[in-house]
């Protein structure tokens, strides 16, 4: 009887094994899974992320106006770094003062924004915008104009923020 016993649970030992090989399997895949999905929504979060800060920063050049010119060019500052950071610097007071002298009112609207690359933190975004210009108290009508950019957008600590804007002629 001992040796018929023996032989009926080895089946139940290999069942079992090849059961656990089968689990261990099945959670690595899910792991490996989970691990594409992860890194799957991380790129599509940047993808986002740079949009929509090249996005900002459009409309935040499309939109200034002399009643809030100093809070308008803080804005272009913060959505901007390097190259294009220095260069706003630079021109930051002659936009102040040619808005303000000449009573401009810049009214913006952001018509569309594409990803044309992603490549770890740098991102090149083509935006299409168009700005209505009136000057306050003036009898001269408001002029449209259209803009279109390639920016260059750069994860800067954590952030996406513009690092070069070029105009697209």
């Amino acid at each position: 009887m001992a040796v018929g016993a023996g032989r009926s649970s080895r089946p139940l030992r290999v069942a079992g094994l090849v059961l656990g090989v089968l689990i261990a399997m099945l959670l690595a895949a899910a792991l490996w899974i989970g691990g594409q999905l992860r890194d799957a929504q991380a790129a599509a979060d940047d993808r986002e992320a740079a949009l929509r800060a090249a996005g900002t920063h459009a409309m935040n050049l499309l939109s200034v106006g002399y009643r809030t010119v100093d809070a308008d060019v803080a804005r272009i500052l913060d959505t901007s770094t390097g190259p294009a950071r220095a260069e706003y610097t630079r021109t930051a007071e002659a936009l102040r003062k040619t808005t303000t002298e000449e009573k401009v009112v810049q009214t913006g609207a952001l018509r569309a924004v594409g990803l044309v690359s992603l490549s770890g933190d740098t991102a090149r975004v083509m935006v299409v915008g168009d700005a209505v210009i009136e000057w306050d108290g003036s009898k001269n009508a408001p002029q449209e104009r259209f803009y279109r950019w390639t920016m260059e957008v750069t994860r800067a600590g954590g952030k996406w923020l513009v690092s070069k804007a070029e105009l697209v002629p």
